[in-house]
């Protein structure tokens, strides 16, 4: 009996890793984003949690998709109970839109880059706050914030070596696409929007998700987000992520520091040895959500 109460009671873990080498001109006015490392990190990160012990859902290039991801997000959020685990990756383009829903006429969400459309980091955040009371979410994403690197200005100093690409989808085509597909993404923000109760109440997710900036509407996010969340994106909102040959510059450099299971820390440790070997031109960032002074004490990818 006590056995079967222990099954019972074990952490379930899910993973939903994607990888995008290219998306579809379809969509983004003939725009296609040839990278060459995105899957690779993708079935890296899949390989990862396989290893350690949960269950991966890999979508690359074609099946990165808004359906198919926002299918796996809910389809996770349905299932994982409070003590879970949910691990979220994605590898490729950072693109960005004009916010229409927020209160500064002139900013930008940031974006994934999915194969027939973008995925705003509002809706993210959204779906991320279904997810059960007590469940723990690490999202690692190995792409540009670019909406922010425009409100901040031109990139940090630094030239990359020839076989890194930046994952940041040019502003040109980005407007192109916007315009393009206007009532689409605005309808999504609106959309959001709604859900959430309006603007003034409304979550900052590419805040979230990009800085650690403390205000006070960071601290009413947190306060009322369910799950407990940690995100580490690839670089500084002033900053582009990297592709490389086998991995992202981000994603290799996680999988050094990993040591195929051999680091000997907590995520906060983790962070730190990332970062301190990354170059100049592009540094992790870090931010959590929802109580998670225990979460950051495990070891990383701990069910």
């Amino acid at each position: 009996m006590a056995t079967k109460i222990a099954a019972a009671a074990k952490a379930r873990g899910l993973s939903l890793n994607i990888g995008l080498n290219s998306v579809g001109g379809a969509h983004y006015g003939g725009w296609t984003g040839p990278l060459a490392a995105c899957e690779f990190d993708a079935k890296d990160m899949g390989a990862l949690a396989t290893g350690r012990g949960m269950k991966a859902t890999v979508l690359l290039t074609k099946d990165g998709t808004r359906a198919k991801v926002l299918s796996a997000l809910r389809a996770a959020a349905k299932t994982l109970v409070k003590g879970d685990f949910f691990f979220l990756t994605y590898s490729g383009h950072g693109g960005q839109v004009p916010d229409v829903s927020g209160e500064e006429a002139d900013k930008l969400d940031e974006t994934w880059c999915l194969y027939d459309g973008q995925l705003i980091d509002d809706e993210l955040y959204l779906e991320l706050g279904k997810f059960a009371t007590g469940v723990r979410i690490l999202v690692l994403s190995d792409s540009c914030h670019s909406g922010t690197v425009v409100r901040a200005g031109p990139p940090a100093l630094g030239t990359p070596t020839p076989e890194l690409r930046s994952k940041m989808m040019p502003p040109s085509v980005a407007m192109r696409t916007y315009e393009a597909h206007k009532a689409f993404y605005d309808k999504l923000q609106m959309d959001v929007a709604k859900a959430e109760g309006g603007p003034d109440d409304k979550a900052e997710p590419d805040e979230v998700l990009a800085t650690l900036t403390v205000s006070t509407r960071l601290t009413k996010i947190a306060k009322r987000f369910k799950p407990r969340a940690i995100l580490i994106s690839g670089c500084q909102d002033n900053q582009s992520s990297y592709d490389g040959a086998h991995n992202g510059a981000f994603t290799g450099r996680l999988l050094t520091v990993w040591n195929r299971g051999n680091f000997d820390g907590n995520y906060a440790t983790f962070h730190a040895h990332i970062k301190s070997g990354m170059p100049a031109i592009q540094t992790p960032n870090l931010f959590t959500m929802g109580p998670v002074a225990t979460f950051l004490k495990q070891k990383p990818f701990a069910v």
